[in-house]
């Protein structure tokens, strides 16, 4: 089974992610954004019993990864993802933080490029990988499909869809992702946004405006 808890990080509020598997106590950070000391500590916690392996990402932008470098560099767990596309933003990095007027970063390069059809282990549990670009060009949703649970950034958001207009983002692209991509996945699909509260596909498919 895998297991979960949210851990909202920096001043846009980004949803990190402390997923592991109950049977390996092994676990991963999901768009760890910053703050790692508190995610660390998350991670610590002694009634836990985890192992961080690895830490996952589904795109560059700066408050999804702007804690990637330095847990690399406390942790020595590889960081895999996201698409290839992105390399452009991750290489931006410490000009995102002067920019956004974030605390300075460390740099990274992925140790593993993800695409459409790969796969991620998370201990004995697996998470598929579809490439879902518009927000960013090498975004990618990871889905894991026994627990009817997706990881999705800030490709969909409750009654909202991520941003289009930063550099290569596109939002007919970012449609496409979400209808033919994101929603044949089920209605039943609970997602984790990068913002904000969780949903499901089928909510999103009814209600969700911009998707009309």
């Amino acid at each position: 089974m895998l297991e979960r808890i949210t851990l909202p990080v920096t001043p846009f509020a980004q949803n990190c992610s402390l997923i592991w598997c109950s049977q390996s106590r092994k676990a991963a950070l999901v768009d760890p954004g910053g703050e790692t000391e508190r995610l660390l500590a998350a991670v610590a916690v002694a009634e836990r019993g985890l192992e961080l392996e690895s830490i996952l990402l589904t795109h560059g932008h700066l408050d999804h990864v702007g804690a990637t470098g330095e847990l690399k560099a406390k942790t020595g767990v590889p960081i895999i993802g996201p698409g290839r596309d992105d390399a452009f933003w991750i290489e931006a990095l410490v000009q995102q933080a002067q920019m956004f007027g974030f605390p300075p970063v460390k740099d990274f390069v992925p140790d593993r490029w993800l695409a459409q059809g790969d796969s991620v282990t998370v201990g004995e549990e697996t998470l598929e990988v579809y490439h879902c670009p518009g927000h960013t060009p090498g975004h990618v949703v990871l889905l894991h499909r026994a627990q009817r649970l997706a990881f999705v950034g800030d490709v969909l958001f409750r009654g909202s869809i991520g941003r289009t207009d930063f550099p290569r983002g596109n939002h007919q692209q970012l449609i496409d992702s979400i209808l033919h991509t994101l929603l044949p996945l089920g209605d039943d699909i609970t997602f984790v946004p990068g913002h904000g509260p969780e949903g499901t596909l089928g909510e999103e498919r009814l209600h969700n405006p911009f998707l009309r």
